[in-house]
């Protein structure tokens, strides 16, 4: 964790989904939708910025009633709570077809986000015939997600990460939570100061670094953990809402690390 504890007045909330707002069977818990509908009664914005697609991840936010941006796919996309896309950085098709000869080479499981699909295990037959955003490997042997990742390092046109920790996440270069969370900060004319991110993975690092205020969960990767202002509860029990509760409204002591 940081040296110095940050405690900033927040008027924004990153929530991450997975492993973060969701518990393991994917669901919202309830103590989660209370306390960030007490943060909108208060006037602090609530936005999901997630690895998601908008296909998988507009349903949640619309049982929140959040009115605000979403950041989708790890800041490839951005939209407003009405639908429209407000922003869209995409992963050249030549490289995400290069990606897949990589996987099959090291018989990797896989999945990719094309605009309008996720596509699991399988490939179009014209990969560039489609725009695309992400690309994941799915990688349960070490040694062979080491030798992938540095692969795709030496390539140098990526930006890397994780959502777990069998995994590696591949955006294009510069394309990040921090970056897409920048972008609503400038339409709701606030700044990242202003800005509270919880997240447990890789893909959050730089949204909790660049945040006012960094939370990791409980469950949250060591490395989160130590970029991180403060550690919560897990995803199991209810981390998201005690963080509101302690660092955006303010409702109990603040954490001391």
């Amino acid at each position: 964790m940081n040296n110095v504890l940050k405690n900033p007045t927040i008027k924004l909330i990153a929530l991450d989904m997975d492993g973060t707002l969701l518990n393991e069977k994917g669901e919202i818990p309830e103590e989660n939708r209370k306390a960030i509908k007490e943060a909108q009664d208060q006037g602090i914005h609530v936005v999901l910025s997630t690895g998601r697609s908008i296909a998988t991840c507009r349903e949640h936010a619309e049982s929140l009633f959040l009115k605000t941006f979403l950041v989708t796919v790890n800041g490839s996309e951005i939209w407003d709570y009405q639908g429209n896309l407000i922003e869209r950085n995409l992963v050249e098709a030549e490289n995400i077809k290069w990606m897949w000869e990589l996987s099959q080479k090291h018989q990797a499981r896989v999945w990719a986000i094309s605009c309008g699909k996720t596509w699991n295990d399988q490939m179009p037959e014209n990969i560039a015939s489609l725009e695309w955003l992400k690309f994941g490997f799915d990688i349960e042997d070490d040694k062979i997600r080491a030798s992938v990742l540095k692969e795709l390092q030496d390539k140098g046109v990526f930006e890397l990460s994780n959502s777990s920790l069998s995994n590696i996440e591949v955006n294009a270069i510069g394309i990040n939570k921090a970056k897409g969370l920048k972008t609503v900060c400038d339409k709701l004319h606030i700044t990242m100061d202003d800005v509270m991110a919880v997240g447990d993975s890789l893909n959050d690092i730089s949204m909790i670094k660049e945040a006012g205020f960094g939370v990791a969960m409980g469950n949250a990767q060591e490395v989160v953990k130590k970029a991180a202002d403060a550690v919560t509860e897990t995803n199991e029990e209810n981390g998201v809402a005690k963080a509101i509760r302690k660092y955006a409204l303010k409702k109990e002591p603040s954490f001391k690390s």
